[in-house]
């Protein structure tokens, strides 16, 4: 079987390997944007105009503008009061949680990523809809008064969206700071918005704070945080935030300048997902609207396609000797002839079939 594991090219619509070309339906990035000409011009400029990187902290009393003006714009693109951007979703999460957790009882949603994790796995091994009932529960009739719930926005494996409207139900007489982690769905599944609507909590003792890498769907390696002025200002007190290097500014600048290349991108994304989502109605492939994500459990479904010289994401979940899952991404860098070609694929074989 052909390895893909050490390649030296971008990993956008076509993998070129031992004199083979491989349609790439794989990966994370949803917009196509790594490999957008415009969008990588947008970046050089940024490099001409800032350089490569700044070697110095955000506490540091010489800064760059981008970082607080791209801040501001992030938190009006999104909907929120206030942002903070870290190098890499992993400190944001890290400085995100250590910041809150204290003074709060900290619980944890099932399949919490790695990267919220205080110390080791919370093991929620349980359902979503199980959880949630009894943590509603159980913040109710404990003593308790202030909590920090944490949880993934969506399972972007199985795929699934997770509905937060339930903490509706949260005791007024209880504060509730509900951390949710939108790596894969900010500004995919709708544009220029979260996968969440805040606005579904309507209690007001409940704040939504949402977390999020930005090298998946918008391309740019950072992590953001989205929330409430009080809880932003706590998080940028942390030291993760204080004393790690920023972001690279030319990475920001293509962010903040490439909103319309964004757009484009989205549209196409979501075009192809439809078109992808209307060819295999009639197969087992796991999917929800308008995120562009296909899965199956169906152990030969990889070496099947990259015979037909496609390849998928395929590995075992969700722990190292479970069964393969296979994931299909449809990104905005597909044409519609690869996707006829891997709906073709796809519905050939018995396999996938209702």
């Amino acid at each position: 079987m052909t390895s893909f594991r050490k390649l030296n090219q971008p990993t956008g619509r076509i993998i070129h390997l031992d004199h083979s070309s491989f349609l790439f339906f794989g990966g994370t990035a949803y917009l196509g944007l790594l490999q957008n000409p415009d969008y990588i011009e947008l970046y050089k400029d940024g490099i001409d105009k800032y350089g490569l990187n700044i070697g110095t902290s955000r506490s540091n009393n010489v800064q760059l503008g981008i970082y607080e003006e791209s801040e501001q714009e992030l938190s009006k693109r999104f909907g929120f009061p206030a942002s903070a951007l870290f190098s890499s979703g992993y400190l944001a999460a890290q400085a995100t949680v250590r910041a809150l957790a204290k003074n709060r009882k900290v619980i944890y949603a099932p399949d919490t990523h790695p990267s919220l994790w205080l110390d080791q796995n919370p093991n929620q091994e349980v359902k979503f809809e199980d959880w949630l009932e009894s943590t509603i529960q159980t913040i109710n009739e404990a003593t308790e008064k202030e909590y920090l719930v944490i949880s993934n926005c969506m399972d972007n494996l199985t795929p699934r969206l997770y509905d937060f409207s339930a903490f509706n139900k949260v005791d007024s007489s209880k504060k509730v700071v509900l951390v949710l982690d939108d790596s894969h769905g900010i500004a995919v599944v709708r544009k220029n918005a979260t996968s969440f609507d805040k606005n579904l909590i309507q209690q007001t003792n409940v704040q939504v704070l949402i977390l999020a890498s930005l090298a998946k769907g918008l391309g740019t390696d950072a992590g953001l945080v989205l929330g409430d002025e009080e809880l932003i200002d706590t998080v940028k007190k942390d030291p993760i935030f204080m004393g790690a290097s920023p972001c690279s500014p030319a990475a920001l600048y293509a962010l903040k300048n490439g909103t319309a290349i964004y757009g484009f991108a989205f549209d196409q994304m979501q075009r192809n997902t439809q078109q992808m989502a209307d060819l295999v109605t009639n197969l087992k492939l796991n999917h929800i609207p308008n995120f562009p994500v296909f899965t199956s459990t169906e152990p030969t479904l990889y070496k099947h396609l990259v015979n037909h010289k496609i390849v998928i994401s395929s590995f075992p979940y969700p722990l190292p000797n479970s069964p393969l899952l296979n994931r299909i991404v449809v990104s905005a860098l597909h044409r519609p002839a690869d996707i006829e070609w891997i709906a073709e694929l796809l519905s050939r074989e018995n396999i996938l079939k209702l």
